[in-house]
């Protein structure tokens, strides 16, 4: 099982969003009056964008986007088969994402998740996010969500070892053709 980062393409990012695990379609959906997968993935290919392949298929979306000058919003979905990535997602987050964020200045990087989704939750502590409190009511039907952060003053000190574990090493991210995927600008979290 081989987890290899990639920059975004409109035709991965549409795979991934038209085959979406129910966490994540359910956090999408209820953040959007309407929406689809192609819309999805045109607009994820604002700002940083990335894929995680399993085996050569995509199976994850991630990045983050500049919603105004020095405010990101980071970002990620998946598949079924998304949670095989997320050690190689950490650890390409910990040493190329956020260091490319914070060398265009950010000063904040939020995320938002579902309440419910307990997975989103946990992966968001492990990546060194701080929750900053529950927002009530955020979601277009009254879902429940949690606002985490990373600030400029907190991401520095988080060890990428302690956040990815062995796990990392073992999903063999492959660093290749990364780079800046996307045209500056912001997206919906």
């Amino acid at each position: 099982m081989t987890v290899r980062i990639i920059p975004a393409t409109l035709r991965d990012l549409s795979y991934i969003a038209a085959n979406l695990r129910p966490e994540d379609r359910a956090e999408i959906a209820c953040q959007l009056d309407q929406w689809s997968p192609a819309l999805l993935a045109l607009t994820a290919l604002q700002g940083f964008a990335y894929v995680a392949e399993l085996d050569g298929n995509p199976e994850a979306g991630f990045g983050a986007a500049e919603q105004r000058g020095g405010l990101w919003i980071a970002w990620s979905w998946g598949t079924r088969r998304m949670r095989r990535c997320v050690p190689g997602i950490t650890g390409f987050f910990h040493t190329v994402l956020g260091p490319q964020v914070a060398a265009r200045g950010a000063w904040r990087v939020e995320a938002r998740a579902l309440a419910t989704n307990e997975l989103a939750l946990r992966w968001l502590v492990r990546l060194g996010a701080t929750q900053r409190c529950l927002l009530p009511g955020y979601g277009r039907n009254g879902e429940d969500f949690f606002l985490y952060d990373w600030t400029r003053e907190g991401w520095n000190h988080v060890s990428v070892s302690k956040t990815t574990g062995t796990e990392a090493s073992a999903a063999n991210a492959d660093g290749a053709g990364q780079g800046r995927a996307g045209a500056r600008g912001g997206i919906a979290g």
